[in-house]
């Protein structure tokens, strides 16, 4: 997490800089749902290939996974497979859509501030996590 503070000159600005992160959000979000199509449909196949050969060799299917090592907070895992990789990407994705509409619903609370009309000589300092603003200070110079 990041938190910054942003200084902006008037309450267009702040919405057009969360119209970015929106916009920014959204374009990120949509490249890894195809991602996401992609590699569920490469996976798909190869479970059905696991489950054919696993039946035609007598064997079944374990779960448990020698090629993942946990290094302090960190897995890794060896010779990563279509899985692997579904199991990423569905994270991210679930990720940036959560992200998606927590910009949505700050972008909707910050209407308001479009009702303030003549705002000459007043800054906004805007407390933002990850591009999310928390908290708006205004400040009259």
């Amino acid at each position: 997490m990041v938190v910054r503070i942003q200084e902006f000159n008037s309450a267009q600005a702040i919405a057009e800089t969360l119209d970015k992160e929106l916009s920014e959000t959204k374009s990120v979000l949509g490249e890894y749902l195809r991602r996401l199509d992609e590699i569920r449909t490469l996976a798909e196949k190869s479970r059905k290939v696991r489950e054919v050969v696993l039946k035609l060799a007598g064997k079944k299917a374990t779960t448990e996974n020698p090629s993942e090592i946990t290094v302090g907070n960190l897995n890794i895992v060896l010779d990563a497979n279509a899985f692997h990789e579904l199991t990423a990407i569905e994270s991210v994705v679930r990720s940036h859509q959560e992200r998606l509409l927590v910009l949505q619903k700050a972008r909707e609370a910050l209407k308001w501030l479009d009702q303030l009309g003549d705002t000459e000589g007043l800054k906004y300092l805007v407390v933002a996590d990850e591009g999310v603003p928390e908290r708006i200070l205004f400040k009259i110079s």
